[in-house]
């Protein structure tokens, strides 16, 4: 079919059947790109994700065979070692994974350079991009970002770290809490005050771990996402030539807010896909547990509870899908801000729902560790916290709504 449109009528309504070549190729590849994924998932990552698990932390090794799979680079421009696409081309890669059995915390590790080099990628310069975006994206570095505080939390333009121009360098001294792949970290791309207080006065700095006066002070424990190092870091004088500032002085909280609607549609993606995966695999269980002589899956009750799991996260897949149209189409807008936080809302909901059910219908066995829904129960709760707190969301969501006067 051409770029024309055939329209048909149902029931009086005008309904647009057309879908140009191109539309019709990104669909097919993206289908392609989902499988590709999975397959990746099912063969390099269930097998072993239990000991990583274990381990708390995943191998460098796996960034490098993601890499060489082609999952590392996509969303990214070729001009810096990407592999091209957009965000409707990342979820497929997110949605892949999941459903290949790879947890939300293996995503959050493996993937780390999804909120650690988009700001380099699009502000900075060139020789910024050739130090740290394309060995990343080749999985030869890990990178970090480095914006939450002890003090701080979703409050980043209160942010306390500082860096003073001494010279040719920043000197950098404060302190950042619950920060992704910091043990294993090359590089953290760190939020940093340069200016006077509030937002206007905050940027963004790359400094290499390896720098004297940078420090891992500790690794924490947490209740999900175990294969997921975090840790607390402190910078002590830290020297970092200004060739090092990402974009333009100032404008950090700027660029920091301009991907927070990709980390947003990522969780969302998180959250409805460990549901959908938690689903599948209890409806699988429902189907062969046996229990007072007939399935599970025979009785009402049990179905029952399937279709609204089914339901949940149906409607949360819709709703972060529309939002990646809208947000492919227009970029970052007020509306998209928005939109993001209630899909980043209902799909937390999702999970948080459709993993405890999971869990229910598993019974002793769901409880037990290891078991996959037991994992995805635990990294279900990190979602409505990170990327910005439900409660900060919806009061953010009120504003840009109009609903606060």
């Amino acid at each position: 079919m051409g770029q024309g449109a055939s329209r048909h009528r149902r029931g009086g309504a005008a309904v647009n059947t057309a879908t140009t070549e191109v539309e019709r190729s990104s669909a097919a590849d993206r289908t392609v790109l989902k499988e590709a994924a999975a397959e990746f998932a099912r063969r390099e990552v269930l097998p072993h994700l239990q000991a990583w698990e274990d381990a708390g932390a995943v191998p460098r090794e796996l960034h490098a065979r993601a890499a060489a799979a082609g999952l590392l680079g996509v969303g990214f421009e070729e001009a810096v070692g990407g592999s091209g696409g957009d965000a409707l081309d990342t979820i497929a890669v997110q949605e892949g994974m999941l459903a290949g059995g790879a947890s939300s915390g293996l995503m959050s590790a493996l993937f780390t350079h999804g909120i650690a080099v988009p700001h380099i990628a699009a502000h900075g310069s060139d020789e910024l991009k050739a130090r740290w975006v394309t060995p990343t994206l080749a999985g030869e570095l890990i990178g970090s970002l480095g914006i939450t505080e002890p003090d701080g939390g979703s409050d980043v333009g209160s942010l306390r770290t500082t860096a003073v121009r001494d010279g040719d360098h920043f000197v950098i001294n404060g302190a950042k809490t619950f920060i992704t792949s910091a043990t294993r970290a090359d590089f953290v791309t760190t939020a940093v005050r340069t200016g006077g207080p509030g937002s206007g006065g905050i940027s963004m700095i790359v400094v290499p771990t390896d720098t004297p006066g940078f420090n891992v002070d500790r690794k924490l424990g947490k209740l999900g996402w175990h294969c997921s190092d975090t840790g607390e870091l402190s910078y002590v004088d830290v020297r970092v030539p200004v060739t090092n500032l990402v974009g333009e002085e100032n404008a950090g909280f700027f660029y920091i807010a301009e991907q927070f609607v990709a980390e947003r549609l990522a969780l969302a993606v998180h959250g409805y896909g460990i549901a959908e995966r938690s689903l599948e695999l209890t409806a699988q269980y429902c189907r062969e547990r046996v229990t007072f002589g007939e399935p599970l899956i025979k009785r009402q009750v049990v179905r029952h509870k399937l279709v609204e799991m089914r339901r949940q996260v149906e409607a949360a897949k819709a709703q972060a899908h529309a939002v990646a149209h809208l947000y492919v189409e227009v970029g970052v807008t007020t509306e998209t801000i928005a939109q993001v936080c209630l899909a980043k809302e209902t799909a937390c909901n999702t999970a948080s729902y459709v993993t405890d059910q999971a869990v229910q219908l598993h019974g002793g066995t769901g409880y037990m560790r290891g078991t996959e829904v037991e994992r995805h129960y635990r990294d279900a709760r990190l979602l409505p916290i990170g990327g910005g707190a439900s409660e900060v969301l919806a009061d953010l969501a009120a504003k840009l709504l109009g609903y606060t006067s």
